[in-house]
């Protein structure tokens, strides 16, 4: 059975071989980290380092969205598939285990729910025509995602000193903790509800209070973003797993790959929280995309919009 890299990378350091190859692949992805050039000597010997392990359960390990020790899960998987990383951004493989065959909460959603149906329409006005609103009443009901949405919702409008600037690495932090703490039958309601009407447009797109979590001043290169994401470890898994579960096919009925929309609106959550957090673009659309501008691209202006056609014009997504 394939094991989580946390218990691969156990495994691996008890045995002499394994540990020594090991060894080399760290030292091999922390100059990659660092932008460091190898010989080619040095890229040869990385990647037989990787061919060593041959069947040994470090090769084969991935990582579960919500475990403990989340980070250095993700750390081991890059370790060990460094090589994966040249070149292009395709990143070819996610480090997180099928959805389908992860652990799945019982939730009292439903139960929730059926509360918040059954009160009187003037105590919660609005929620008839704004559905948004609705789910914020069912999270509201739920301990766990009330105190983990003002956690996030106070940090991302809360000023830093006197500057009228929010600290945007807490207010990241405190999402993505949202959206791996809490069920995915409340966030993926309030994220994704369906709007009929711009008043509950306007308050799905200020989910993730995106004056602090996704926009800035001015936009940032998307080439600028990605090198960015590609040196966190967690941001790098993030996409991995969003290029694959979201991959577009033109070929295809449904516009997707993988033919599977919950895996890629599971992926897409994913995103949100790290510096490529997306988010949407208007009050009146379901339209999504980064905060970063390809304007002064050059000859990476092709690379460039790739990464922002990812979100932009993904029909999968």
């Amino acid at each position: 059975p394939r094991s989580d890299c946390v218990v691969a990378e156990r495994l691996c350091l008890s045995d002499s071989t394994c540990n020594a190859t090991y060894r080399i692949l760290e030292n091999c992805a922390l100059a990659k980290t660092r932008l460091l050039p190898l010989d080619h000597d040095s890229r040869v010997r990385c990647l037989n380092a990787e061919l060593d392990l041959g069947n040994s359960s470090l090769l084969h390990c991935k990582c579960h969205r919500r475990m403990k020790r989340q980070e250095h899960c993700l750390r081991v998987f890059w370790t060990v598939h460094s090589s994966m990383t040249d070149g292009y951004f395709n990143l070819e493989t996610s480090p997180y285990e099928n959805p389908a065959n992860e652990e799945h909460w019982k939730t009292d959603y439903n139960k929730l729910a059926a509360l918040v149906s059954g009160k009187n329409c003037s105590q919660l006005a609005g929620d008839a025509t704004n559905p948004c609103l609705k789910e914020t009443h069912v999270c509201n009901l739920s301990k766990k995602c009330v105190r983990l949405r003002t956690d996030y919702a106070s940090t991302c409008t809360r000023a830093a000193g006197s500057e009228d600037v929010c600290d945007r690495r807490k207010c990241l932090r405190g999402l993505r903790n949202f959206f791996e703490k809490v069920p995915e039958d409340f966030t993926k309601r309030i994220l994704f509800c369906p709007c009929q009407d711009e008043f509950c447009g306007e308050r799905r797109r200020k989910t993730i209070v995106p004056d602090c979590s996704f926009q800035s001043n001015t936009k940032p290169s998307c080439l600028w973003l990605l090198d960015f994401c590609l040196e966190d470890p967690f941001c790098k898994s993030r996409l991995a797993d969003f290029q694959q579960n979201c991959q577009p096919a033109d070929t295809s009925p449904d516009g997707c790959s993988l033919h599977n929309h919950a895996a890629c609106l599971q992926a897409y959550m994913g995103m949100i929280g790290t510096p490529m957090t997306p988010n949407y673009v208007s009050n009146s659309s379901v339209e999504v995309s980064l905060w970063c501008t390809c304007e002064s691209s050059g000859n990476q202006k092709e690379k460039c919009d790739q990464i922002l056609g990812m979100f932009e014009s993904n029909k999968c997504l």
